[in-house]
Parts: structure tokens; sequence; C-alpha cells
């Protein structure tokens, strides 16, 4: 199974090339924009490890390093165009695992990314199995990637799971359209709100009793969705 690497940064054009690159080199590519979306991520699909910016809006990657620790054990490179030593020491005392600084050329970053996983392969903790969610008579279990509505198994496409599982964890409250766009997709995809409609419909013709007028996932006008417990 091919190892799955979150990059973390706010140049997009750098997120473009360094996923592209890295699922030409056999990897699994996630992205994000900012920390906050990159836990998010990383919590409904932990990665095996993390490419984390130290310059980011918002919570800034030390901070960020901070908070993926407490998630779970997976291996961090600091990928920055900052050049100041106390960033690099202050990183790697931290817990960081590699530091690379901008730019640089895609095959050593890859060196680095494979030299840190053979490093830490053996000794790095295993993530912690994804909780089972119940949210009224959903149930969802990650680790199984599977749906039942009622004790009846619900067959779902991967993405309408993504999106399903992104909402459940967040249940009671409003997700963003963007929020799940970064979420489910990637932070490329942010913008593209209809991708995310279409989805959302065809989810509701699985899991509601009535797709017309529903009372799962709630529409909140203008902001995003809402998944609502219903049955017992």
């Amino acid at each position: 199974m091919s190892k799955y690497i979150l990059l973390v940064d706010d140049d997009e054009l750098m997120r473009r090339s360094v996923a592209f690159n890295l699922e030409q080199s056999g990897f699994r590519a996630g992205t994000a924009a900012n920390a906050e979306d990159a836990l998010a991520l990383a919590h409904r699909d932990p990665p095996d490890l993390i490419l984390l910016d130290i310059g980011l809006p918002g919570m800034d990657g030390l901070d960020a390093l901070r908070a993926f620790q407490k998630q779970a054990d997976t291996p961090i490179i600091f990928v920055t165009a900052r050049r100041s030593e106390l960033d690099q020491v202050l990183g790697l005392e931290l817990g960081a695992d590699d530091y690379i600084t901008k730019p640089f050329k895609f095959k050593v970053l890859l060196a680095r990314i494979k030299a840190v996983l053979r490093r830490t392969g053996r000794a790095a903790s295993p993530a912690p199995e994804p909780k089972l969610l119940q949210i009224g008579d959903l149930v969802i279990d990650p680790a199984a990637h599977t749906v039942t509505l009622a004790g009846k198994a619900v067959d779902l496409r991967p993405r309408e799971f993504d999106i399903l599982h992104a909402l459940a964890l967040e249940a009671g409250h409003v997700v963003s359209v963007d929020n799940l766009l970064s979420r489910v997709w990637g932070a490329e995809y942010e913008g593209e709100s209809q991708t995310v409609y279409v989805y959302i419909r065809w989810l509701r013709e699985k899991i509601e009793t009535d797709p017309q007028h529903p009372q799962r996932i709630l529409t909140v006008r203008g902001v995003g969705y809402k998944l609502e417990p219903q049955g017992t």
C-alpha cells in the first residue's frame, strides 16, 4: 500500500508541483493550505509523513508541529523558506524529523522523505485506529470504511464516505463548503463548490428518507452543511 504524504503549505504552485511529483514517485499525496485544515485532514486520514511549512497563515508550523504530535506519532519534515538557524534548531528540538529549505530540487526532498520513512518506520508508534462514530441510527466505521443506517449497510462511493465522515466528526456543527473541499479533495479544490453540492445530493439520496426534505444533512444557507442525528 502506498505511503500517504500530507503537504501543508500556503504556496499553491508548490503544493501542486510537489503533490504531482510525489504521486509520480508512488506515494499518495494530500494537501492543505493551512495548519487547521491539515489537522482535520490528518484526523480523518492519518498520514505516514507530514511535510510542514513553518510560515503558515493562522497557526504557524511550530505550533502545528505540537498539535500534530498530540494526534499521533507521525514523522514531520519542515519545508520552509526561512533560513534562520534558530528556526531549524527550534524545529528539530521540538521533534521534527528533518528540515529542508526552499528552493530545493524534488529529488533531494524525495531522498529526505525516504530516509525519514526508513528511520522512523520501526520506531514510530502506529496511528491510533479511527473511532467508530454513531450519530443517531447512523454508524460510521472509518477503519472498515463502512456505514450502516438503522442496522442496514449503506453502499457509498469513496468520496461520499469521506464527506459523511468529515460531517460526522463535526456532528451538530456547521462545516463550510470550502472546509469540506479542503478536507476531502485537498486545498487545490477550494472554490469549486459545485463539486460538494453534487456529492451532497447523491449522499442524501442514500441516507435520507426524503432527499427533497433532508433531516440528517441540513443546509445552512450561505455557510455549509450540518449532520444531525435521527432515529435511536
